[in-house]
């Protein structure tokens, strides 16, 4: 397979809206984050009520992608796509023009979630427009979207020395709908939409066993990635001493690695298998982890941050790799499942960093547990391979 095919299959501008609309959905759902040493300083928030609040958009995003998984298998991902990014257009007016009080701000990041749910459409469409044997490489650069967290964390801090984070949250209406416009005229639905089921039906995935084996690795490869996306500008300001603007360029640059290698992740498993895959980078994600959780200088935290960002990118990729394999006709619904889960995980995350750091004063625990979660998912992906029956095994390329 060569990438040159995906001119030759599927619907290329059907794959870039799919990308546009993750990128800038991914950019508005961890906004909080990237603004969250200015809304500390605004509300006065602790280590873990921080954590709370950048974290919340996170579970909410969990809870709107099973409900936009449904929608997109009901009525297709574009039209689920353009419902999404107009309901997202709600919670950006809030908090730019009428937020005052933490539980104001708390409803905003439910809402944010909706924007987070983008991937149960954004994916799928990627997905029905290519074969089985693109799965991989389509899926990587649709999931790639999740460089908006870029976006956010290089000129959100910047503009909200000039405007404000509430200021900033306006502007993100601009390319929002920028995004909405060239999304309605370039993405089609896939031809293999299929028929819409009795609202019980797309429950039945719940019942397979290996929607669970992707769940739980999800919430490690994916949940480590947002979680980390949204606390990390909070770290590099608290530990190392740093502003909001040059904290964002640091996270900009270990965020990086995860956005850009989740392509190369799904490509890769699309050679090797991936599960083959998954086992290296687990290992790779529990060492960095380790090392961070050190709290060595800024520099060497960086390049550690960098590659255990780098890991649990191709990570999702790999993870994705897997899934439309399995479940092809239920992709939305299994999408939104999978990625609930890894939404979750992304929730907690920031909470941990931030309860163990209030509780001992120092973020080493915090990183000790999530090189641990690591080691956990690599056992779990170990016993996932003896039981996986044999004809997904051929098709994951993983016996």
């Amino acid at each position: 397979m060569k990438l040159s095919d995906l001119r030759k299959s599927g619907h290329a501008p059907s794959l870039l809206s799919a990308f546009l609309y993750f990128d800038i959905s991914f950019m508005i759902w961890v906004l909080l984050g990237a603004l969250g040493a200015y809304i500390t300083t605004d509300f006065g928030l602790t280590a873990s009520q921080l954590g709370l609040i950048v974290a919340i958009p996170i579970l909410g995003g969990s809870v709107f992608r099973i409900i936009v998984g449904i929608l997109t298998d009901r009525f297709g991902p574009k039209r689920t796509a353009i419902g999404g990014m107009l309901v997202t257009m709600v919670p950006l007016v809030w908090g730019w023009l009428f937020t005052q009080t933490l539980s104001e701000l708390v409803a905003i990041g439910i809402l944010l979630g909706v924007a987070g749910a983008s991937f149960s459409a954004s994916l799928p469409l990627a997905s029905r427009w290519y074969p089985p044997k693109m799965q991989g490489i389509a899926m990587g650069i649709a999931g790639a979207g999740n460089s908006g967290t870029l976006l956010a964390t290089l000129f959100g801090p910047r503009l909200a020395e000039i405007y404000g984070w509430s200021g900033v949250m306006g502007l993100a209406i601009i390319p929002l709908g920028l995004v909405l416009i060239s999304f309605i005229l370039m993405a089609k639905e896939p031809p293999n939409q299929p028929e819409p089921q009795p609202l019980k039906n797309y429950f039945l995935v719940f019942k397979e066993r290996d929607t669970w084996y992707f769940c739980l690795l999800y919430s490690v490869t994916f949940g480590g990635f947002v979680g980390l996306s949204s606390f990390l500008s909070y770290f590099f300001v608290t530990q190392y001493g740093l502003s909001g603007v040059r904290a964002g360029e640091f996270v900009t640059i270990v965020v990086a690695a995860g956005s850009f290698l989740r392509p190369v992740g799904g490509y890769i498993s699309d050679k090797i298998g991936g599960t083959t895959l998954l086992r290296m980078l687990f290992i790779g994600v529990a060492i960095s982890m380790f090392v961070v959780s050190l709290l060595p200088p800024l520099i060497l935290v960086t390049i550690a941050l960098f590659l255990g960002m780098g890991f649990l990118g191709m990570g999702n990729g790999a993870v994705f790799q897997l899934v439309p394999q399995r479940f092809q006709k239920e992709i939305g619904m299994v999408t939104g499942i999978v990625g609930a889960a890894g939404g979750i995980g992304g929730f907690f995350l920031p909470n941990i960093l931030g309860i163990l750091r209030d509780w001992t004063g120092t973020y080493s625990g915090g990183f000790i547990v999530l090189a641990c979660i690591a080691l956990l998912a690599l056992g779990l992906l170990l016993l996932v391979q003896l039981t996986w029956k044999k004809e997904w095994q051929a098709v994951s390329k993983s016996a």
